[in-house]
């Protein structure tokens, strides 16, 4: 009886080493992803390229290499992935990234053109907007926004004349979602206009051209509301009454003192930021709680104030509405990140991959934490200043600090 039963087991047991390695093999499907290098630059595709695919409302992650004709295959459940590559060559970065792409009807191969890009030389370190707590009082408080800069290269770098901007949609899951951009039938790729909308108004920074220097591996902070001590009265927020800080400030134009108090006596007035334009109706300016673009920019082949002064040409009306955007080139732009909302799976695309193909996540608004470029730890102890990753891709290259990096 033992002899019978160890053979009728071990039967079963060989009949279950035959069975596929998933029993739901029959429900995946093949998605093949092609990767298309700018002509110029075809030599780039290679063996080993990481693709990575992304199912929008799980957030469940696969990556794969592409083979020596730049194709990565995946055996995946449907549903609805955002496919992203970046591959950082050195002096070249290629990006690219589909938002939706719907593997619900079968197998499906699909081709992502790859945008070029180089490294930046003043970039974008941090974005804080989401707010604090109020603690030890009751609520929460958002009027103590900021973003830092910092000269990532070995070469001093001006200030003066560089733009700041925030894109419409405001917010990154606008109901009305992103009016800008279609998206392609065939594959689900986001198509992009050939400018950025930026919303409300174009900050400047002054100067007549040599006047704010910025050296390697420093900072610029820029107060987007309140260049005030916080602290005083909120001690989980940040004192920004420094005299190098910048402060987005003009009374005449925005005159609401909740986000833009008179400035704190540190701060001295050559460094407030100037209003190229303003092209919104608010009388505050701010970025979104939960999830903003920030784009740095310099105009290319035309003065600025000569291209905003005609406005038939630089502004654009956002379809269905009466909201006016500046119509900013997409190779004007030095640096972008993308934000993302961390409550929303509706979130969408709103800046081209050459700018930025990834995102980063705030997970929630109030909680003091901001979104922080990584550092490369290689290349700061090799120049012996501060270097930070640069890939042009959000997803890589920040992070969400539990801290702001002001806090003190």
């Amino acid at each position: 009886m033992l002899k019978r039963t160890s053979l009728i087991l071990a039967l079963f047991l060989a009949a279950c080493t035959s069975l596929p390695e998933t029993p739901y093999e029959e429900a995946l499907l093949s998605l093949e992803v092609r990767i298309t290098y700018p002509e110029a630059y075809a030599d780039y595709c290679r063996e080993g390229v990481e693709v990575a695919i992304e199912e929008v409302s799980s957030a469940g992650r696969y990556t794969a290499p592409t083979d020596a004709g730049g194709c990565a295959r995946f055996r995946v459940t449907r549903g609805i992935y955002r496919v992203a590559v970046s591959d950082n060559a050195g002096e070249a970065i290629f990006n690219g990234m589909t938002d939706r792409v719907r593997l619900t009807d079968g197998d499906l191969a699909l081709t992502l053109p790859l945008s070029y890009s180089r490294p930046g030389n003043i970039l974008i370190k941090e974005i804080y907007c989401g707010g604090c707590s109020r603690a030890p009082l009751e609520g929460t408080y958002q009027a103590d926004r900021y973003v830092i800069l910092h000269n990532n290269s070995s070469e001093t770098h001006c200030l003066d004349g560089l733009c700041l901007g925030t894109l419409e949609p405001y917010n990154s899951n606008s109901t009305s979602g992103n009016v800008w951009t279609s998206t392609d039938p065939n594959t689900g790729a986001t198509l992009f206009r050939e400018y950025a909308p930026v919303v409300e108004a174009v900050w400047r920074f002054p100067g007549d051209g040599e006047q704010f220097p910025l050296a390697p591996g420093e900072d610029a902070v820029v107060a987007i509301n309140g260049a005030v001590d916080h602290t005083l009265q909120y001690p989980l927020s940040v004192d920004l009454n420094r005299g190098e800080y910048f402060v987005c400030y003009n009374p005449t134009l925005y005159p609401n003192t909740t986000y833009h108090p008179v400035p704190g006596d540190r701060i001295q007035p050559a460094r407030y930021m100037e209003v190229a334009v303003k092209v919104g109706r608010s009388n505050s300016y701010i970025l979104s709680l939960s999830s903003p673009t920030v784009v740095l920019f310099r105009s290319v082949g035309v003065e600025m104030d000569d291209y905003l002064a005609d406005r038939a040409a630089s502004t654009v009306t956002k379809p269905g509405s009466s909201e006016i955007c500046v119509k900013i080139p997409w190779e004007w732009i030095l640096d972008g990140v993308e934000v993302y909302s961390g409550s929303s799976s509706n979130n969408v695309k709103r800046l081209s991959d050459a700018v930025d193909a990834g995102f980063v996540y705030l997970s929630a608004s109030y909680l003091g934490h901001t979104l922080h470029r990584r550092l490369d730890e290689t290349a700061t102890a090799a120049a012996g200043f501060e270097i930070y990753q640069d890939t042009n891709n959000s997803s890589n290259d920040f992070y969400e600090r539990e801290v702001q990096s002001l806090h003190e």
